[in-house]
């Protein structure tokens, strides 16, 4: 692991942990012999990271400078964290834990007693998790590939239980309760499809840029779905 990577990540598990936390936990919490925790520790605090605490007791971020300082009121602080438990329920373990990690950043930068509210935030989320197979790819991939707008090449069993090869552009993800999806332009049909990302079975990423297509061709997709419902509601009548 990177040195800079390594270290927000020692920062992101001081925020999120219970304080004190003990030199063992943070150690195993990012990878490293407590040796080189003591050494990043030293780092972080000659960086300008407050950090109380000592080895034998456990360590407590009191305050974190590398992010400004910003306010919520008290419901805002509520709707944040309801909308990150809510994560949960879509059943995609990384997003959850990148959400949580996030939230700990924004807890950490709180004036006055906000850290307090949101640690003693009075709703909560308790959701059931998607009845849905989870995915054989890695959709870590997948979501690189929309972001840096690269093409894939996939292996896909349609509902027909039809095999395909195909390149595709990937243009987004959408999570449902039974169902997560892939909105792609198919370079075989030369057209918008929507895959089932759990019938995804192979997927590789290819030396294809289609930047920067995503932003006309989400814009073009949109657009088609609204005029074929403006049709469909005039062709019913009143």
């Amino acid at each position: 692991m990177a040195r800079t990577d390594r270290l927000m990540r020692l920062m992101d598990v001081l925020r999120r942990l219970p304080p004190p936390v003990t030199a063992g936990r943070l150690a195993s919490e990012t990878g490293v012999s407590q040796r080189q925790l003591y050494r990043d520790i030293a780092t972080l605090r000659a960086g300008g990271a407050l950090i109380d605490g000592e080895a034998g007791v456990g360590y407590l971020l009191t305050e974190d400078p590398a992010l400004p300082p910003q306010s919520f009121s008290r419901l805002e602080i509520e709707a944040l964290l309801l909308a990150v438990q809510s994560l949960d329920r879509i059943g995609d373990a990384e997003m959850t834990m990148a959400a949580r990690e996030a939230m700990a950043r924004i807890i950490a930068t709180l004036p006055g007693d906000q850290p307090r509210q949101a640690l003693h935030a009075v709703m909560r989320s308790f959701s059931v998790g998607p009845d849905r197979d989870p995915p054989i790819i890695d959709l870590a991939v997948l979501r690189h590939a929309c972001w840096d707008e690269t093409a894939v090449r996939i292996l896909y069993t349609d509902l027909k239980d039809n095999m395909t090869e195909r390149v595709i552009w990937p243009l987004g993800l959408s999570y449902g309760d039974r169902n997560l999806m892939l909105l792609a332009h198919c370079r075989l049909r030369m057209d918008y499809r929507v895959f089932h990302v759990n019938r995804i079975s192979a997927l590789e990423p290819i030396q294809e840029s289609f930047r920067p297509q995503r932003v006309p061709l989400m814009r073009a997709y949109v657009q088609g779905r609204t005029e074929i419902a403006s049709r469909r509601c005039a062709s019913s009548g009143p």
